[in-house]
């Protein structure tokens, strides 16, 4: 069972594009994947890990050179 988490980010208006989903579920646990394809988590439940991804997008938000170190390394994740 997957979902998508995110609706509107910060800033958008309009229709929502479209977004590959987020949360997944592996087991027991829940896990978000970022857009550089590294998985986040454990979770307990769909709800925290949304909240993850809301968390990492307003990190990603505030700190922008976190992200190209986040592509920099996504090989070996």
């Amino acid at each position: 069972m997957s979902i998508d988490c995110i609706t509107h980010r910060r800033g958008e208006d309009g229709s929502v594009p479209d977004r590959s989903e987020r949360c997944f579920r592996e087991g027991l646990y829940w896990y978000y994947q970022t857009r550089e394809k590294i998985k986040i988590g454990p979770f307990d439940d769909v709800d925290q890990a949304s909240q993850g991804v809301s968390d990492f997008v307003d990190f990603i938000c505030a700190k922008p050179e976190f992200a190209q170190t986040l592509e920099k390394y996504r090989h070996v994740a």
